[in-house]
């Protein structure tokens, strides 16, 4: 029987994993909230500035997932060279810098760099950080424990957009289309402030060991291939509507104001469905897990797309910024059940390769088609579309034979 003192110092470890987790969200928030998504914001005018059209205004996005996809590569090598705790405080310093540095410069070229650098740097953060978070707890702890902490690390991802809303429309509504250039510089200068307390967190974290960071053999990524394939169009879809929303939202005639709101909404929601999507998750096979995300986050693109009301915008806010994120976590809850141990972490990094890729595309692919119709409207539907075509090649997965390449 376990005693009450026991119970009491069981409740007291559990509450300062969970703390410890949510330092090292700050990975989280600066490489996905900052880096990634916060564009949405800067978009407008940069794009007013710079005079950018869609493709342009697209394409920097694109930068920054191909230098994702390749940081995604490299992750688990530097991991193990260095180590993976100083993996992730090098990466948050390299893309505080990148994101500090994005302020200073006007040139088209030079904010495609430093767009794709920074994409390298925040993919290295964002998996090391994963990691880092779920070898929190303590030694025996269940997978569903686990799992619980690298949640709580993931809706830094939702704090980070929260955080964007608040700063980055109070710096433009003081400095006009101009601003943009203080929106960057003050992310990173907060970025590079958060690097204290992330690495309070850090002294936390047990000592570990970089996982396996060998490549997927041939045989297991041509079974994975339904997975690859609806990731890559789900990555595709989801960046689509994160690129252009609230552009969509002020040619709607929105103000900045309410596409902050919307913005702070949907970061919110993405904290709170972060949390509530791992229990539905875990109670699916085969592929479904992946279809049923991204069906949702499809329904959740359609309203601002069909009605140009604020009530469609805030309906697509909840549903949208509710499940995006559960994209990631679905993929990676199916490949652990899907590849042998030895195999998981270079079926992850696989993933994520792919998933950067469809990064890659989506916003081009908006923006060539927003350039050809002069609509974002038109371009946007590519959102919806894509989606869909995830959700239909995802159930082709299946999970029976997943024992097949288990080593005897």
């Amino acid at each position: 029987m376990v005693s009450i003192t026991q119970t009491a110092r069981l409740g007291h470890s559990t509450r300062n994993e969970a703390w410890v987790a949510l330092g090292l969200s700050i990975g989280a928030a600066v490489s996905l909230g900052f880096s990634r998504f916060a564009y949405a914001l800067l978009l407008p005018p940069m794009r007013e500035a710079l005079h950018w059209n869609y493709v342009q205004a697209g394409s920097l996005n694109t930068a920054n997932a191909v230098g994702y996809a390749l940081g995604s590569l490299a992750a688990a090598g530097l991991s193990r060279r260095f180590g993976i705790k100083a993996a992730f405080m090098w990466s948050l310093g390299a893309s505080a810098l990148a994101l500090m540095l994005s302020g200073l410069v006007d040139s088209y070229g030079a904010l495609w760099l430093l767009r794709a650098i920074g994409g390298v740097s925040t993919a290295v953060l964002y998996i090391v950080g994963a990691s880092l978070s779920s070898g929190i707890g303590r030694e025996g702890a269940s997978p569903q424990q686990s799992a619980r902490l690298v949640a709580i690390y993931i809706t830094g991802v939702g704090s980070g957009i929260v955080i964007s809303g608040l700063l980055v429309p109070s710096i433009l509504a003081a400095s006009g289309p101009q601003g943009w250039h203080s929106g960057w510089i003050w992310m990173g200068a907060l970025s590079m402030a958060l690097l204290a307390v992330a690495g309070v967190a850090l002294k936390a974290v047990p000592p570990q060991f970089a996982r396996d960071s060998g490549l997927l053999p041939l045989r297991e990524a041509r079974r994975l291939w339904p997975t690859f394939a609806s990731f890559a169009l789900y990555a595709a879809g989801y960046v689509s509507y994160m690129t252009y929303i609230v552009l969509l939202l002020r040619q709607q005639g929105g103000s900045a104001a309410l596409s902050a709101l919307f913005w702070i909404v949907l970061g919110i929601a993405s904290i709170a469905g972060t949390l509530l999507w791992g229990r539905v998750l875990a109670r699916v096979r085969d592929g479904r897990g992946p279809a049923i995300v991204s069906v949702v986050v499809m329904l959740g693109a359609l309203p601002v797309l069909l009605w140009p009301t604020l009530q469609a915008a805030f309906v697509s806010a909840i549903v949208f910024g509710g499940s995006f994120m559960a994209g990631p976590s679905a993929v990676t809850t199916l490949v652990r059940k899907l590849s042998a141990p030895q195999l998981a972490t270079a079926a992850i990094a696989a993933m994520t390769v792919a998933f950067g890729l469809g990064q890659a595309f989506g916003p081009l692919l908006s923006g060539l088609i927003s350039d050809g119709t002069g609509s974002i409207t038109a371009g946007l539907w590519t959102a919806p579309a894509l989606l869909v075509l995830a959700a239909l090649i995802a159930p082709l997965q299946r999970t029976s034979n997943s024992t097949l390449h288990r080593p005897q």
